[in-house]
Order: C-alpha cells, then sequence, then structure tokens
C-alpha cells in the first residue's frame, strides 16, 4: 500500500501503522502537482508493481460563498479535488486497463450531493468528481475497472472527538474503520453487480 500526501509525517506514521512490516510506504505528493503525481506513481509501480487500487480521498477546501471567494481559492480546490484525482486515476487505469482490471473509488462528501452555503469551491471541485467518477465508470467498466464514488454525509470520528466535544456521542459520528470496510468490499466485488454510488452516514443526528 502507497499512501500520497504532502504531509511526509503523518503519512510515514500512517505507514508504520500498517499490521504487516513493510505493508505500506509512504510518497510525499502535492496532489495539486500532476509532474508530482505521475513521478508518485513511478515510485508505487517500483515498490509494488502494477495499480490494481485507488482511493481518491484528497480534498482541498475553499470556505468562502460566491462573494468571497478568490479565483485562487476556487482554483486549489478544484486541483485538488478535481484535477488530481484526474491525474491519478488516469495513471492508475493505464495499469488496470492493460492488466487484470481493478478498482478506484473517490471519496465524497455531503458536497456531492448538495452544494453547501459558504463553500461554492469545494462544492462546485466535488459536484465534478463526482460526476467524473460516473463518466469514468462507464467508459472503464467494459475494461475491467469499478469506479464508485462514496458520498461520506457526515463527520467522521475523529481520535480526539471527547476533547473537541464533550457533550457528543461517538455514535454521531462515522467510524473510520466500518468506512474502510465498506471500501474494500467495493474492491471485493463480482463485476455482475457493481456498486457506482455508496453513501455512508452515521445512525444518529449530531445532535
Amino acid at each position: 500500500m502507497a499512501l500520497l500526501a504532502r504531509s511526509r509525517e503523518y503519512i510515514e506514521e500512517l505507514a508504520a501503522d500498517l499490521p504487516e512490516s513493510g505493508a505500506g510506504i509512504a510518497v510525499p505528493t502535492d496532489l495539486a502537482q500532476p509532474a508530482e503525481i505521475r513521478a508518485a506513481f513511478e515510485t508505487v509501480r517500483e515498490a509494488f508493481g502494477p495499480v490494481d487500487v485507488l482511493v481518491n480521498h484528497a480534498s482541498a477546501g475553499s470556505w468562502a460563498g460566491l462573494l468571497d471567494a478568490t479565483v485562487e481559492d476556487v482554483d486549489r480546490a478544484w486541483a485538488v479535488n478535481g484535477r488530481g484525482a484526474f491525474v491519478a486515476s488516469q495513471e492508475a487505469a493505464e495499469d488496470m486497463v492493460g492488466g487484470d482490471g481493478g478498482t478506484i473509488v473517490f471519496t465524497g462528501a455531503t458536497s456531492a450531493l448538495r452544494g453547501r452555503d459558504g463553500a461554492i469551491g469545494f462544492s462546485a471541485a466535488k459536484f465534478a468528481a463526482r460526476g467524473m467518477a460516473e463518466s469514468m465508470a462507464r467508459e472503464l467498466g467494459p475494461e475491467g475497472v469499478h469506479v464508485a464514488h462514496v458520498a461520506i454525509d457526515g463527520q467522521i470520528l475523529p481520535p480526539d472527538a471527547s476533547e473537541r466535544d464533550p457533550d457528543r456521542g461517538e455514535e454521531s459520528y462515522l467510524d473510520p474503520d466500518e468506512i474502510a470496510r465498506n471500501y474494500w468490499r467495493l474492491v471485493e466485488q463480482d463485476r455482475s453487480a457493481w456498486t457506482l454510488e455508496l453513501d455512508l452516514r452515521p445512525h444518529v443526528e449530531p445532535f
């Protein structure tokens, strides 16, 4: 498994936490930079061979409404959520189509389903990523590549949840382990019944 993000220390800690020694590598990558993404995939191939599973999870926010957002805000959100996912998917799909197929998962958000007030750049980028996933699913499905979009409709449980909000119960968050299990089910699905879109939410409202 390869972990790509700008924060070297963070992904190195995550890679070290994987259960099997040597099972993961950290590849520091600015996902807003196409050349860095392509170089990262070469590093991944050298370590593990062709890519067969890709999760487009990186996200960049633009937390401003129309009248306050700048062009730079919107460009940054698109560069990571949209263009970065496009470049990563293109790299992975080339391996998958030329090999034994594979799975590409997009992590979406509530904003991919309904635009968020005061977050025009983020909402636009998440809608774009969802559309890209749907387009890719139809293009790559016949080639044996499963593409799915997962809308995370709620907040993911952080390690310090009780400190951040002591009055909020953990059941009102999405459990990250359960999210991961749902992603793995997408990887293991039989191609006769592939999921295109999955939405995950906690069964208890925060308040």
